[in-house]
């Protein structure tokens, strides 16, 4: 049995990876530290479980073996570190950090102790993505030359994200920072590379201290492009995916959860008519993923790789905010 201390209840998502690990037949929640020592009681209280006002007699107890992280995004480099240094495995909230350098901090740590790392990406794992990346490895659509992923809500416009959710100081920024890191490690991986570089616009429909609404257009060194989209005060904005190639363009959400293919490659059919794609079963989630990981003693390659790219793109694309201009991945410093 993996016994999780669970390091704060802070994210939105905390009680949903709470509860994967109650359910989950090989973890259980053995402890809790939060930076509010209200909330981090009342989550233990409610769990049966001890909570520990200090983070690092939680790590040093003896009592845990790995952590869940969902603590505000500015505190990811040091309760990560500790974590990696106490030698639990980590199972984290993206972003892994805001920033490449805090990124490449945490994973040098973690490669030296030998701990497990897996990000919660969850998208990756879904139907669509899995019938997509079968679609693109196919080489249905030709090269691929545009990708479009949209995710919005209504959260800041009818007020059921929580306050904290808005400070810029705890999360690093706003909409794209949260709610764009689905659409941008997908748009990244359907475009097959790393983007070369970066521009991003942000809009403040409801006057937050942080953008509620956000586009971030990605250029690769092969052409290609990707739209991310994102924000907290739409509605009925469909979750949507668009992937135009050389030869061909799939659909998703428009409006409907439907995958549409229109080619003139292969066996995807005419290129007069749309095809419905088959849509497979979904992959086992994140947290069943790094649980599985631990107990073999394997490493989540892919979904560390695309958390890495995901904290470069996300620092790219605040630092063209912020300096209102393209910004190359290259100058980063990591």
């Amino acid at each position: 049995m993996i016994r999780i201390g669970k390091i704060s209840y802070w994210h939105v998502h905390a009680w949903d990876y709470t509860k994967q690990a109650l359910a989950h037949p090989g973890t259980e929640i053995a402890a809790v530290w939060d930076e509010s020592a209200v909330r981090g009681q009342e989550a233990a209280d409610k769990l049966g479980v001890r909570y520990y006002a200090s983070l690092d007699e939680m790590l040093n107890s003896g009592n845990i073996d790995a952590v869940i992280v969902d603590a505000p995004t500015s505190m990811h480099e040091e309760v990560m570190l500790a974590a990696a240094r106490a030698g639990k495995h980590i199972f984290t909230e993206k972003v892994i950090a805001p920033t490449l350098k805090e990124v490449h901090s945490i994973l040098d740590e973690i490669a030296k102790y030998n701990v497990t790392l897996t990000v919660s990406l969850p998208r990756l794992n879904d139907d669509y993505t899995l019938a997509i990346r079968d679609i693109l490895e196919k080489g249905l659509l030709g090269k691929v030359t545009l990708v479009r992923v949209r995710l919005s809500h209504n959260g800041a416009t009818a007020n059921w994200l929580p306050e904290h959710f808005y400070s810029l100081e705890q999360c690093g920024g706003g909409a794209l920072i949260d709610l764009g890191c689905h659409p941008m490690y997908l748009t990244r991986l359907f475009l097959g590379e790393l983007p070369r570089e970066v521009t991003a616009h942000f809009g403040y429909v409801t006057g937050k201290e942080v953008e509620d609404n956000a586009v971030a257009t990605l250029a690769t060194e092969s052409g290609g492009l990707g739209v991310v989209e994102a924000g907290f005060v739409n509605n009925h904005s469909p979750f949507t995916v668009e992937i135009h190639g050389t030869e061909g363009t799939l659909m998703y959400g428009t409006p409907d959860a439907q995958l549409l293919l229109r080619t003139t490659s292969g066996e995807g059919g005419a290129a007069e008519s749309w095809t419905a794609q088959p849509l497979p079963e979904k992959r086992e989630s994140a947290f069943e993923q790094w649980v599985r990981h631990i107990e073999e003693g394997t490493s989540a390659e892919e979904n560390v790789q695309l958390a890495v790219d995901l904290t470069k793109l996300m620092e790219a694309s605040y630092l063209s905010v912020k300096e209102r201009r393209s910004v190359r991945l290259d100058e980063l410093k990591g």
